[in-house]
């Protein structure tokens, strides 16, 4: 049995996803549990130096481990999964070379291909589509979150790659509706500062105020409790609490 640390948020590359750090068990190559990470594991309490609240006479800490969200303790049915894609498919009535059958888009089965053949069609295609149409035929994506933990992280790798290829493209960025203009724009209007600066955790400028301060806070639109699961895990609820 081995045991690893792994970061089990939406968004591993975030500083605020400290909070879903998980120790994973390992036996055999195969993932036998996921707990949370217990701090003191390596290191002794006084050496943390953790945060401190101090509210209604109590003096509140984040705790000796890590607040795991349910989706990050049950990540080995996501892994393990039956339906999980594991290998490239391609359309079986989807010819790159000929007939494309556009129309059983969503009817027709698929096969495996390898990932040889996967990628040498991609590669194609966007030749294809730059030297019929012009780079700005390509559109890039990279909103909403995504995953550091899986290849094909949305952000930043495919417009590095189009930027060196293409020189030019489509690119729609910065997120959707359902987070960064709440995030960024809404941070300008509630808090009266940039998220930088109010809204990124530890976003020490408002918690501490805001928790030491206040008989009553509303959330609007806003759920502890389930929207920052899958970035702070269970930490927010805690402060609330």
């Amino acid at each position: 049995m081995k045991t690893f640390i792994k970061g089990l948020s939406f968004c591993g590359n975030e500083p605020l996803a400290g909070a879903n750090a998980a120790a994973v068990d390992v036996n055999d190559g195969k993932i036998v549990r996921i707990r949370p990470l217990h701090y003191d594991w390596k290191y002794k309490p006084e050496d943390m130096n953790p945060w401190k609240i101090e509210v209604h006479g109590k003096v509140l800490d984040p705790g000796k481990k890590s607040l795991l969200p349910p989706f990050s303790i049950a990540y080995k049915k996501r892994v393990y999964s039956p339906n999980r894609i594991k290998y490239p498919l391609k359309r079986v009535d989807w010819d790159p070379d000929g007939e494309r059958n556009p129309h059983n888009r969503g009817k027709s089965k698929f096969k495996r291909i390898s990932w040889d053949e996967a990628s040498k069609i991609i590669a194609r295609e966007l030749k294809r589509v730059k030297e019929k149409y012009g780079p700005c035929a390509v559109l890039a994506m990279s909103p909403i979150h995504g995953e550091t933990k899986v290849l094909h992280y949305p952000h930043r790798t495919n417009t590095r790659l189009f930027y060196h290829y293409m020189k030019d493209y489509t690119k729609i960025g910065g997120g959707g509706p359902d987070s960064w203009p709440g995030w960024f724009w809404g941070a300008k209007h509630v808090w009266g500062m940039t998220p930088n600066v109010g809204m990124m955790a530890p976003s020490t400028n408002c918690i501490k105020d805001t928790a030491e301060h206040s008989k009553m806070v509303l959330f609007w639109g806003c759920d502890p409790e389930a929207t920052w699961l899958a970035w702070g895990g269970q930490l927010p609820a805690r402060i609330c609490y």
